[in-house]
C-alpha cells in the first residue's frame, strides 16, 4: 500500500464522479431526485429559509442521494453475481429500492415540515 499522494486523491474523486455520472445516465429515478433537489434548493433560496432549516434540508437531500447511489451500486452488483433471474436476488434488490422509497418519503415529510411555515 502506497502513501498519500495528491494524484491518487484526485483519481479517487475522478472515479467517484464517474460513478455519479453513470448513475445519472442510467437511472431514471436519479433524474427525479436531481429535479427534486434543484426545486428544493430553489424554493429554499426563494423563501429565504433559515440556516437551521438549510441544515435539515441538506441532510435530507444527502440521505436520499446516498440511498439512491447505494441502491444503484447494489443492483449492479446483484446483476453481476446473479445475471439470471433469482428470487432471492430480486427480493434483495426490492428491499434496497425500498430503502430509497423510505428516504424519499421522509424527505417529502421533512420538506413539508420546513416549507409550510414559510408559505
Amino acid at each position: 500500500m502506497s502513501g498519500f499522494s495528491i494524484k491518487s486523491r484526485l483519481k479517487s474523486f475522478y472515479f467517484a464522479g464517474r460513478g455519479v455520472c453513470f448513475m445519472l445516465s442510467t437511472q431514471h429515478n436519479a433524474w427525479l431526485h436531481l429535479v427534486a433537489t434543484v426545486v428544493v434548493i430553489a424554493a429554499g433560496i426563494a423563501l429565504r429559509i433559515s440556516a437551521a432549516d438549510w441544515k435539515w434540508l441538506v441532510a435530507t437531500i444527502v440521505a436520499v442521494w446516498i440511498a439512491e447511489t447505494m441502491n444503484t451500486a447494489f443492483e449492479y452488483l446483484c446483476d453481476v453475481v446473479s445475471p439470471e433471474h433469482n428470487q432471492a436476488v430480486m427480493r434483495a434488490k426490492d428491499i434496497a429500492a425500498g430503502a430509497v422509497l423510505i428516504c424519499a418519503v421522509g424527505a417529502a415529510i421533512m420538506g413539508a415540515l420546513i416549507f409550510v411555515p414559510y408559505l
